[in-house]
């Protein structure tokens, strides 16, 4: 059975028809520039792709003589000299192909390397706007599936190519060398052979694929009416027989296309012999002609040579008229891994950042700030404050206001459109990006931890805490006492995310690892909002003190978690339109008493 019906496809679908990309000279250029750095490796590859390719092709041109010179010349030195160089020939072709493979492998293995260490790298610098507009499963799948399908290109199709063009010409010039009119006849024979073969192909492709749609259909059937939920619903609204129905109905059609597909195949195989074998009866009868009527000189050596050569360029010439489909399918792979390539790095360094030699006070300043994820749609708008060092602000405001994004735009998670953010009288854009963030805490309310222990969480920010940094972090956090409890402690799995623990022992770590990190700026952004009560005032009794001992800015839905902060902000519609105490807000009657009415009295009414 020829490549094509498991596996990779002979054929183009509809969709990778319409999804073609333009194959151009820079595209070229592009894709060869990653083999540049193994050139010594890819000349090697090409000169034991040729010499393989002769080498096992030429004991097939020493049957002819293997036949003249020994068994009908009755030659035995002949015949046993002949045999041992097709052996040996046969031999040096395996060993040169094991080179071959070595060396493909070896290549494509490392350009793979280097493609996925340049698109991780490239990855790490996309700003928070790539990761919330394109799926995460597209971004991993470019990552694996797209890179080793370049593995696959660099193993397989260039070497196929080649390999195939050097065994089709030499078999050509040998047979043309012993009789022109048999070499024609096998160059019209082959061609003829593929056709078939590739609508077979689209055939029993097409069925494959109804087929497994149908068992798809099947098994969604199963898993929706035979699991808990589902069988009650079932029996709940009376709905067995309808259900077994549409259950009987899809079986039987994927039974039907289960037969159909079965019998593509036999069909196929059928085809296959009949012009397998065609093919070698036609040159004996012509080559019987001329052997008989018009040239005695070609012999029954010959004939058997063309014979083995005109089996031989099967395979090649069928590959090769579907290379034009697999070219296609490698271009495509290379033009989605270079548009991820492409995509600008949002979040740049100037040429020479600022590296700051003092140690920072964490004094934050916004002048006239603007942003918007839309350059159209302002979701910031002319935002201006100042956040002194060792000073507290709360943000408070209805959700979607604005809060989170005005403190994501501090550690440079996205860069303003209008106006500009220092942080201690620097232009925030200005900054050594590694610095800045390393003098910016951040606790959201969706905490997540690293599989792994909780001892290599602590350590993701501050690799060379030794114990005694971790026990007064996590002491400060509020969370030693749960990790003391624990049979391994430190070394206790936090599982998948974090799934072994609760909302707040992750929360807890959270600030324990921001305390080990011992930034100027602290950020809680609504740090207990999904939060117990009991867990909540574990957290509010981490975040009191910290509060007091640096900058800090607070979001927060808690009313005793605002009245700690020095002032507070009233964000609503991306704009600060109130500023003030607690008591001078409520006596402003505005949004804040608003919002304290709705929100602040009855949440803390609930945890009282």
């Amino acid at each position: 059975m020829p490549p094509g019906f498991r596996g990779s496809r002979s054929f183009l679908s509809e969709e990778e028809k319409a999804n073609a990309p333009k194959v151009t000279w820079p595209l070229i250029k592009r894709i060869f520039s990653y083999l540049l750095p193994y050139k010594f490796q890819f000349v090697m590859v090409l000169l034991s792709i040729a010499f393989s390719a002769v080498f096992d092709m030429y004991p097939s041109i020493l049957t002819g003589r293997i036949i003249d010179e020994g068994l009908i010349g009755r030659s035995m030195s002949t015949l046993v000299r002949l045999i041992v160089i097709s052996l040996i020939l046969k031999i040096a072709s395996n060993l040169i192909g094991i080179l071959q493979n070595y060396l493909n492998s070896w290549i494509a293995q490392h350009i793979t390397y280097d493609m996925r260490n340049q698109m991780f790298a490239h990855l790490l610098k996309m700003s928070n706007r790539f990761f919330m507009e394109n799926n995460q499963g597209d971004i991993i799948t470019r990552m694996t599936d797209d890179i080793s399908g370049v593995q696959q290109i660099i193993t397989n199709t260039f070497s196929s190519i080649l390999s195939n063009i050097i065994t089709l010409i030499a078999a050509l010039i040998a047979m043309y060398r012993r009789n022109y009119i048999l070499a024609s006849i096998a160059l019209i024979i082959v061609p003829l052979f593929s056709l078939p073969t590739r609508q077979a192909g689209k055939r029993r492709w097409s069925l494959t694929k109804e087929a497994q749609e149908c068992r798809d259909e099947i098994n969604g059937i199963l898993n929706e009416t035979l699991s808990v939920s589902g069988q009650l619903l079932v029996k709940l609204f009376t709905q067995e027989e309808k259900e077994y129905e549409k259950y009987r109905s899809s079986n039987e059609k994927m039974i039907k296309l289960n037969i159909k597909e079965s019998m593509a195949g036999r069909w196929f195989r059928m085809l296959m012999s009949t012009f397998t074998s065609f093919g070698p009866m036609l040159i004996y009868l012509v080559g019987g002609i001329i052997m008989m009527k018009y040239d005695d000189s070609l012999s029954v050596g010959d004939i058997t040579v063309m014979v083995s050569l005109l089996s031989r360029m099967y395979q090649p010439v069928n590959s090769l008229m579907s290379i034009g489909v697999e070219w296609i399918r490698s271009m495509a792979n290379f033009t989605r891994i270079f548009d991820y390539f492409d995509m600008d790095i949002e979040i740049k360094e100037i040429a020479n950042p600022i590296t700051p030699a003092q140690i920072a006070r964490g004094d934050i300043r916004f002048e006239n700030v603007s942003f918007g994820y839309d350059s159209e749609k302002m979701i910031i708008k002319n935002i201006s404050f100042d956040l002194p060092k060792g000073k507290c602000v709360a943000l408070v405001g209805p959700s979607g206001s604005g809060k989170s994004t005005i403190v994501n735009l501090i550690p440079r998670l996205y860069d303003v459109n209008e106006g500009r953010i220092t942080f201690d009288g620097y232009d925030i854009r200005d900054l050594k990006l590694s610095w800045l963030r390393s003098e910016v805490g951040m606790v959201s309310q969706d905490t997540y931890l690293f599989s792994g222990t909780i001892r290599d969480n602590l350590l993701y920010a501050k690799p060379d805490a030794d114990e005694k940094e971790l026990i007064d972090a996590c002491k400060k956090a509020n969370i030693y006492d749960f990790i003391a409890k624990q049979e391994n402690g430190f070394d206790t799995l936090v599982g998948n995310r974090g799934l072994k623990l609760s909302g707040g022992e992750k929360q807890r770590i959270s600030i324990a690892r921001i305390l080990l990190k011992d930034p100027a700026l602290m950020i809680f952004d609504e740090a207990t909002s999904a939060l117990d009560t009991i867990s909540e005032d574990l957290i509010q009794e981490a975040i009191e003190p910290l509060i007091e001992e640096r900058t800090s800015i607070l979001i927060a839905h808690r009313l005793s978690t605002v009245l700690s902060a020095d002032e507070i902000m009233v964000v609503k519609d991306g704009m600060i339109v109130e500023k003030g105490s607690h008591e001078e807000l409520v006596a402003m009657n505005g949004v804040y008493t608003e919002l304290y009415e709705k929100q602040f009295k009855r949440f803390d009414r609930k945890n009282d």
